[in-house]
């Protein structure tokens, strides 16, 4: 089985389209912090708050706020907020709360949030959405890009291909992180991997 290099996919849309507007979903200034670093010199970038699945608006707020400062503090690129709103990510995994971490559970959650950032894409007129969530080395980077591309095509908007751990990332998420002093949570943060952790 032939496996994408979704970095060097990626690498390859920014080179052909500079200048382009890319709405980028962001769980978390961490997270979001190397990533800002590969596609907003490339592309128009605004960074997009959506994340439901936070188990507090306690916890929304903080990250939020981070998010927020490290954007003022590097001027990388815009933002665009959205309420709380932990409904709609209990209602997408309901019956599924006894999933182990990394299941279906987890990929309800990538579908709601990268097909509410699909829509806004759409909606406002961006040539790409994309995530952060590729970062991480706990979330599976096939998949996720499996579902941002599947939303695209269905969506109509262009989905931006990414797996930002590669070429060391991650650690430069956490070398950057420290750089910012950003609040650095030990939990995805949904109430379910809060439990576990």
């Amino acid at each position: 089985m032939n496996r994408i290099d979704y970095d060097k996919e990626m690498l390859r849309i920014l080179d052909a389209q500079r200048g382009k507007r890319l709405l980028l979903h962001s769980c978390c200034a961490p997270c979001s912090s190397y990533c800002l670093e590969q596609v907003a010199g490339p592309m128009r970038t605004t960074v997009f708050y959506y994340n439901p699945n936070l188990d507090s608006r306690e916890e929304y707020d903080r990250r939020k706020a981070e998010q927020l400062r490290l954007l003022r503090e590097t001027g990388l690129a815009d933002f665009l907020d959205c309420d709380y709103a932990p409904e709609d990510y209990m209602r997408a995994v309901c019956g599924l709360e006894a999933e182990r971490e990394g299941g279906a559970r987890c990929t309800k959650c990538f579908e709601l949030r990268l097909r509410r950032t699909a829509e806004e894409a759409k909606a406002r007129g961006y040539d790409f959405f994309a995530t952060t969530l590729t970062v991480s080395p706990l979330k599976d980077a096939a998949r996720i890009n499996a579902i941002g591309s599947a939303l695209g095509e269905e969506l109509g908007v262009a989905y931006l291909p990414s797996d930002f751990k590669k070429r060391g990332g991650y650690q430069r998420s956490i070398a950057l992180s420290k750089e910012h002093a950003l609040y650095r949570q030990n939990y995805c943060g949904c109430v379910f991997s809060k439990q576990r952790s």
